[in-house]
């Protein structure tokens, strides 16, 4: 049977074996979570409406202004790079 050494401390959660935190996001990470789903959200705002109630009415110039076509797309990739980058930003760790 081998030996066991007592000298030698194991961990007793993960978080003490590397050192850093259990959660990874920090409240920076949420905020910035939250700023890119805002963004999100008045981007699908902007791209509502331009409907008719009659059927017979088609008004190209609400359908496809530039408020939907362009501002609102840009919105939308905008929030969706902020909510990528908000999940891969890592704290730093301090070394001790």
């Amino acid at each position: 049977m081998p030996k066991t050494s007592k000298s030698k401390k194991e961990p007793n959660t993960l978080g003490e074996f590397n050192g850093e935190n259990l959660f990874s996001f920090s409240k920076k990470n949420y905020k910035i979570l939250i700023i890119g789903l805002f963004i999100n959200i008045l981007g699908f705002i902007l791209m509502i409406g331009g409907g008719s109630d009659d059927p017979n009415q088609f008004d190209a110039s609400e359908l496809f202004s530039h408020r939907r076509i362009t501002i609102a797309p840009i919105l939308l990739v905008i929030g969706y790079i902020i909510i990528a980058y908000a999940i891969m930003k890592k704290e730093k760790v301090n070394s001790k």
